[in-house]
């Protein structure tokens, strides 16, 4: 399901497929004589480049936690109190108003509060309408809980806005949620207060309640501010997603929030909350310092009998059903949260900022390549490939294997997030390196141009 298979050098993609899953087939099409470095576009990890560093503030708050030696043991699974509280507080700063610790729950990063949101809502015959092009995580996880999907489209010529006639023909009475991703990945999109309002009176219309992706959010650096859906949650009820992983840069710590944002009350039915709570004591996740060595120390203690491969398995089931709840991790946000300095998120933005419009300038330089829409926020951009004008390229798959096997670029096709003959480039990238990159595809178009248009 993962990784898709490669058989006589075409590429059969699944219906279900990860980026990661994506990522590394492409990683492994990569000509090992190409004496030039790997540069990847693909994945959205700013932390691999020396211009996206976290806050000193959080690095300390992590070490300082780890040696008081107070948080060794099991904390409650929900979260502990004052990292609930400190994300409350925190998330309420741009809400009409307060979030209470009971309505913050911690998870293991965002793609875990998007499994619990789903775990939460499944029931038979349920349906979800999810963003087309989107985050794949969402099908995959609706496929495990039974749910079905519905796909609404994402409008490129309207700044990616939400489809809000076809959310309208799609619901039913069994749709259970309706799903949006702000800022936008992949598009890089950030919806206004006026689009955001919109959404929030139409899923109220068909009474249906809103998953709000917010895990890009406040990293917006266009014309419109970034606005919570939370804002309007008087008008439908919202389940808030985030995590510090991007605007803290720290994607591998996995500290994520699912949040129930619903002043009037409809999460608060105690059946609800018991319902939360008793699906958070069976989850759980160790922090990233742990796992590194895990799967290998694992696999060492079973050897001969068992491949380090096959530790994965063994290590996700286990971790999935035993109550560790990364304390360290925990007790350490309140701290990043507090401390963390305004000049860190003016610093992130501004370098964002700069990629994105190198991105932009650099693509509009590529005949076969069209940038619908200039990134305002996020950490990526969806690119149309014009294919008539290339030689050799049957479709976007094809297109990302030979880039990355000719040049040793990776960029992400679109069919990993929903739309055949599009491309996902992530920006958060160090300028020379976004630069190269970019050159890399420039060159690899020009050698596949067409011959016949080009006569």
């Amino acid at each position: 399901m993962e990784n898709g298979n490669v058989r006589g050098g075409e590429v059969q993609t699944p219906t279900n497929i990860t980026i990661k899953g994506i990522l590394s087939l492409l990683m492994q099409r990569i000509d090992e004589t190409d004496k030039r470095s790997v540069i990847s576009l693909g994945m959205g990890d700013p932390s691999a480049y020396s211009c996206f560093r976290t806050t000193p503030v959080a690095q300390d708050a992590v070490v300082d936690a780890l040696k008081s030696d107070k948080f060794n043991g099991y904390s409650p699974t929900v979260g502990l109190p004052q990292t609930r509280r400190a994300i409350a507080e925190y998330l309420s700063r741009d809400l009409p108003y307060k979030l209470s610790t009971d309505d913050v729950f911690i998870t293991s990063g965002c793609t875990q509060a998007i499994d619990v949101a789903l775990a939460m809502l499944a029931r038979p015959g349920a349906n979800i309408l999810l963003p087309k092009p989107g985050f794949p995580i969402y099908e995959l996880c609706a496929a495990f809980r039974g749910i079905k999907v519905r796909h609404f489209d994402l409008l490129p010529e309207k700044g990616w806005e939400v489809d809000l006639d076809a959310i309208e023909s799609l619901a039913d009475h069994n749709t259970v949620a309706i799903v949006i991703i702000n800022p936008g990945n992949p598009c890089g999109n950030v919806y206004s207060y006026q689009h955001l309002k919109r959404i929030a009176e139409t899923a109220e219309k068909l009474k249906t309640l809103v998953i709000a992706d917010e895990v890009y959010g406040h990293l917006a650096f266009g014309r419109n501010p970034f606005v919570p859906m939370g804002v309007f949650g008087s008008i439908v009820p919202v389940i808030t997603l985030g995590s510090l992983s991007k605007r803290w840069i720290v994607p591998g710590w996995r500290l994520g929030w699912f949040v129930t944002s619903d002043p009037s009350g409809m999460f608060k039915q105690p059946k609800t909350v018991e319902r939360i709570k008793k699906y958070f004591d069976i989850l759980g996740g160790p922090a990233t310092f742990i796992q590194v060595r895990l799967r290998k120390k694992v696999a060492t203690c079973f050897r001969p009998r068992l491949h380090n491969s096959c530790v994965y398995l063994i290590v996700v089931r286990f971790s999935a059903i035993v109550s560790i709840r990364f304390l360290v991790f925990q007790a350490a946000v309140p701290r990043i949260i507090e401390q963390t300095d305004d000049v860190f998120f003016k610093n992130t933005i501004k370098t964002l900022k700069r990629s994105s419009d190198i991105c932009y300038d650099k693509i509009r330089e590529i005949s076969c390549i069209i940038c619908p829409y200039k990134p305002e926020g996020s950490m990526a951009v969806m690119l149309k490939l014009n294919l008539s004008l290339l030689e050799g390229i049957s479709d976007d798959i094809d297109f990302c294997f030979k880039l990355a096997k000719e040049e040793s670029v990776i960029v992400l096709p679109g069919t990993a997030v929903g739309l055949k003959d599009w491309i996902r480039i992530t920006f958060a990238v160090d300028p020379a390196g976004l630069e190269e990159a970019l050159g890399r595809v420039k060159s690899f178009c020009q050698r596949h141009a067409s011959r016949i248009l080009g006569a």
